[in-house]
């Protein structure tokens, strides 16, 4: 069986990904790589404790590997971490890195291009399957999720810390993927059949940040400020 370390997000594609592999009994899963902002203890982007984090993994039942990145990262010092992790990988005999990506072609590529120059390869079990049916299979299977962050363009305050279902998907921007592959919104998995034991949490609290982000803009790049949700997750006292 070929040894692999799972690219871990801690949320819905990750894990729906995880138990396709589980399942499919092609690979040897060492560790779930994940990459924690060291300013704050938390998942960029996905604003998850780190704490959490460690739980999933241990209700999982596989070993969390941390990649940790500073708060301001740039795509250099990103990219040398990164390798640095995958040949420590490499090194202990791991061949491939599985993703949870579904159908964004660029990214899929650049992890390809990446891996291919240490002589590693990605592996990508949701690939171009139909968004809408995922989450629907994905819900069907007992796993529940819960939204930790989203984009103010696609969600709002009352949708952020709700557990996702087809539903709260509806109440959601015109246009948002059901799986917010886009980048619409993350989530974090507290219960499934990847688990040992659901984990009892709960949203504490609600913020809103807003970030400058560079776009094109008819040839010229532009600044534009986006304002995201964050739920804030504890375990339940």
């Amino acid at each position: 069986m070929q040894k692999a370390v799972f690219c871990w997000s801690g949320g819905k594609d990750s894990a729906f990904a995880l138990y396709k592999t589980i399942s499919s009994g092609a690979f040897e899963i060492l560790a779930l790589l994940t990459t924690i902002n060291s300013a704050y203890s938390r998942v960029s982007m996905h604003g998850v404790r780190e704490e959490l984090m460690d739980l999933q993994a241990k209700h999982i039942g596989i070993p969390l590997y941390k990649v940790y990145i500073p708060e301001v990262c740039t795509n250099e010092e990103y990219e040398k971490q990164m390798e640095e992790a995958m040949i420590y990988w490499k090194e202990k005999g791991v061949s491939h890195i599985i993703f949870g990506d579904i159908f964004l072609e660029d990214l899929k590529r650049y992890r390809e291009e990446k891996l291919e120059k240490v002589g590693m390869k990605a592996v990508f079990p949701l690939w171009k399957e139909d968004t809408a049916e995922l989450l629907s299979s994905f819900l069907k299977l007992g796993f529940k999720t819960m939204i930790c962050s989203g984009s103010c363009k696609n969600i709002n305050e009352e949708l952020v810390g709700e557990t996702l279902s087809e539903e709260i998907v509806g109440l959601m921007s015109p246009g948002t993927d059901p799986c917010g592959e886009n980048g619409e919104f993350h989530t974090f998995v507290y219960e499934g059949p990847v688990f040992r034991e659901k984990l009892d949490v709960a949203c504490t609290e609600k913020v809103v940040k807003y970030y400058n982000v560079k776009k094109e803009t008819e040839g010229r790049i532009v600044e534009e400020e986006v304002g995201y949700w964050f739920a804030d997750i504890k375990l339940k006292e």
